[in-house]
């Protein structure tokens, strides 16, 4: 299955995996050739020994022929000998998603960009060491870019930024800014208390001092810090001290962390102008906004992705 876009967006090497926009993907299938478009799209087979990737033996990467993201090493190529460009290993298994085929009356596993969809090939299980594996590749679902090569953009990882949030819930924290774009990642966890790695029982008997915390990995180039603001006050209440709703306790407080001075100084700002508008006239914010030094411990497995596992999902308010 493609993976849900709730989910976590960033490939453990940086890259974006957030899916293509339909408009986006549509305009680059127009770009493909009947091959490319028929092997990409409609899970087609290129013909054995016909792709002018499987004498490629430069050094460099083979990065997907729809929307370019970095798939295979030339370290990683071997000669088969099937007449299909092989690998055996992704360059991150987060780039690719193996999917059971039972299209031809024999069980395969097919291998797809994690990005844009695009059908890649199949992977088995008879190639060499280290891995065993043999990622059987059709060349029309790739392009190679040489060692040296300025990488496009689309190829290249992304340069993210970090920012810290409490407010309430974790569970609910995480949810909503999982479903903002820009946003690649949302780890809950702990913050801005006085024991190292704290547990869920330790920050809830409220004697460490730690705030349920929301780690979130973003793209500033797709949505900045002061948004995530806005969206941070708009769906919870920062008039409440120590409590959202029914939740009770220090460690449901409404907080922003601050990564950088830079962040310091916008958070400053931004609920300066917020606290005058008539919103907050008669209800003063009581978010703390700490300036950076606390450190951040992830919370235990199954607090992670809670609302994506279970079901659940919280309406995003946009406070516009």
């Amino acid at each position: 299955m493609i993976r849900d876009p709730r989910a976590s967006k960033l490939s453990h090497s940086g890259y974006d995996l957030s899916p293509l926009a339909p408009e986006k993907l549509a305009e680059l299938v127009a770009r493909l050739d009947p091959t490319a478009k028929d092997v990409t799209q409609n899970a087609g087979t290129e013909r054995a020994g016909t792709s002018p990737l499987l004498k490629e033996k430069r050094k460099g990467i083979f990065v997907s022929a729809v929307g370019g993201l970095p798939l295979f090493r030339s370290e990683d190529k071997f000669e088969s000998g099937t007449g299909w460009p092989s690998f055996t290993q992704p360059i991150d298994p987060d780039h690719v998603i193996l999917r059971e085929d039972d299209t031809l009356g024999m069980r395969r596993v097919e291998v797809l960009d994690a990005r844009s969809g695009a059908h890649l090939g199949h992977v088995f299980d008879d190639g060499p060491a280290p891995t065993g594996k043999r990622f059987c590749m059709n060349g029309a679902a790739l392009r190679f870019i040489p060692d040296g090569t300025e990488l496009p953009p689309e190829s290249r990882p992304v340069a993210t930024q970090t920012a810290y949030f409490a407010g309430g819930c974790f569970w609910g924290v995480e949810d909503v800014f999982q479903q903002i774009p820009g946003v690649l990642d949302a780890v809950s966890g702990y913050m801005g208390g006085k024991a190292d790695k704290p547990s869920y029982k330790q920050v809830c008997s409220d004697e460490t001092g730690h705030a349920e915390t929301v780690k979130v990995v973003f793209d500033p180039a797709r949505v900045t810090y002061k948004e995530l603001l806005r969206f941070f006050f708009a769906n919870h209440d920062a008039t409440t001290m120590n409590r959202q709703g029914p939740d009770f306790g220090s460690q449901y407080r409404s907080a922003v962390f601050a990564a950088d001075a830079a962040q310091l100084e916008t958070v400053k700002a931004f609920v300066d102008e917020l606290s005058k508008s008539p919103r907050y006239a008669q209800r003063k914010i009581v978010t703390q906004i700490v300036a950076p030094g606390p450190v951040f411990w992830p919370a235990e497995e199954y607090h992670q992705d809670y609302h994506l596992k279970h079901g659940g999902s919280c309406r995003v308010k946009t406070g516009e």
